[in-house]
């Protein structure tokens, strides 16, 4: 673990790009997070998504950096043990996403639809959430994913 500390702070000191023998190390060393089964409930449909839960910390900073694709139905979930503004970045994020800021009854607050890769512009939202969801970039426009719309996982928010 330290060493992939270590991997991450001298990556994101040197404001370029990871090379890929970078990437390479850093996915090496990605431990296996817990998966579970997620949906989000529109007016018109229900889409389900296998997602991994970045529950740590350490887990949640380093996020979905250095992936070099994503499947449309599977994701991350940055769940919060209290309801708090979130704000992230693309630092060493290598691909576009979607980031579905959920408040604490379920329903989105916003979707910050193609963040930017590798971006150090910070992505938020003015209000506390109970959670954020990353999707593959453009994939709620593709499903009509709205704010307003429900997101739920077993122990998540209950309305």
């Amino acid at each position: 673990m330290a060493a992939t500390a270590l991997v991450l702070i001298l990556l994101g000191c040197r404001g370029e790009p990871p090379s890929a023998a970078e990437i390479a190390a850093a996915k090496q060393e990605r431990p296996a997070l817990d998966q579970i089964e997620l949906q989000i409930q529109t007016d018109a449909a229900t889409h389900p998504f296998t997602v991994e839960v970045a529950r740590t910390p350490d887990e949640q900073a380093r996020g979905l950096m250095f992936r070099e694709s994503l499947a449309p139905n599977v994701g991350m979930l940055f769940p919060f043990p209290e309801p708090r503004p979130a704000s992230f970045w693309m630092k060493n994020t290598l691909i576009p996403l979607d980031m579905i800021f959920v408040r604490p009854d379920g329903t989105i607050a916003r979707i910050a639809v193609n963040t930017t890769p590798l971006s150090l512009a910070p992505v938020g939202v003015g209000e506390p959430v109970a959670a954020v969801l990353e999707i593959a970039g453009g994939r709620s426009v593709e499903l009509g994913i709205d704010e307003g719309d429900r997101v739920s996982w077993p122990g998540g928010p209950s309305f």
